[in-house]
Order: C-alpha cells, then structure tokens, then sequence
C-alpha cells in the first residue's frame, strides 16, 4: 500500500513538471473559446464536493456568469488547483467560498478558505515551484508543490493577474483577475 501510495505520489509530480513544462513552451493545444467563469467554476466545486464532505467541509459559490477568452482545459486546471488546496489547507468543519465578479474588461474569481493560512514572510514565494508553506503537513496532505506554480502561470498566459491575502489561523484568498471575453 505504501509504494503504491508513493508511486502515485511520483507519477503526479510527473505529470505536474510536464503540464508546466508544455505551459513554458507554449506547446499546450492552446485552442481558446469563450468560457463562463461561474458554470466553470461550479463544476469544479461538484467534482471536489466528496472530498470536502469527508472532512466536513462546506462549500459556496456566489457571484454571476462572467465569460473569459481561454482554454478551457487549462483555466479548468488552475481553478481546480486554487479550490482543491483551499480543502486540503482547510481545518475540517471549515468552508470554501469561491466568488465571481467583475464587469465588461474584466472577470474575478476569488477563492477564500478557513484553513491555516500563510504567514505575510512566505506569501511572494506560494506560487514558486515546489515551494512549500507548511513542510510538516507536505506528506500528510499530498500534492506535488506545483500546483500554485501552475495556476500563476495560466494567469500569465491569459494575460491576468493572481494575488493572495492570508493570515495564519484565518484563512487565505486567492484572487485572479483576468481579461473578459470582447
């Protein structure tokens, strides 16, 4: 069970290096069309919602449809990856609530948890490769370090921007501002 468990371990790690590989090559099949933010956003939290319930976790989305210009595999990947550690970095019973907003230049998706939250020190290094916050829950939580790696390069590709506000104990926000579709 336990080299199963690592071998999975390595073959997401695999898969991660490539995925971002392919992003810093541009070699991604970049076909782009317009995407609703919101439905995206939603089915995200439909394919996470057994994860979260084992631990307790509610989920919430708020907002409106918001249409964005992209690749709708990869803008699927970096808001996976920005509510799935939302769970992960959650204290259980805790929530997520991702929120849509915006107006006609420009879409935002904000991903907002009650978990652990990171100190102001670490906040410019999340979104480094293999950078971890938390090193002693790295292996009970799992993940491969690149999945903010990730989301800060597809915010790149679309043209955006990505922040985080957080305070340890309280929780973190992700916010990504990307252009709308014209």
């Amino acid at each position: 069970g336990d080299i199963y468990k690592e071998c999975q371990q390595l073959i997401a790690l695999v898969e991660d290096i490539m995925k971002l590989s392919r992003l810093d090559e541009g070699s991604e099949d970049l076909e782009q069309e317009d995407v609703d933010l919101y439905g995206l956003a939603r089915k995200v939290l439909s394919d996470l919602r057994p994860i979260a319930d084992q631990r307790g976790i509610a989920l919430h989305i708020e907002g409106k449809g918001q249409k964005i210009h992209g690749v709708w595999r990869i803008l699927h990947e970096m808001v996976y990856n920005l509510c799935e550690n939302a769970i992960k970095y959650n204290k259980d019973q805790g929530s997520v609530t991702v929120k849509i907003s915006g107006d006609e230049k420009q879409a935002v998706l904000s991903v907002q948890d009650t978990g652990i939250g990171i100190p102001k020190a670490q906040q410019e290094r999340v979104f480094e490769r293999f950078y971890r916050v938390d090193k002693s829950h790295s292996r009970k939580i799992g993940g491969t370090g690149l999945g903010l790696s990730i989301v800060h390069r597809v915010v790149k590709l679309c043209g955006g921007q990505v922040a985080v506000f957080s305070q340890p104990g309280k929780g973190s926000t992700f916010t990504v501002t990307l252009p709308t579709a014209q």
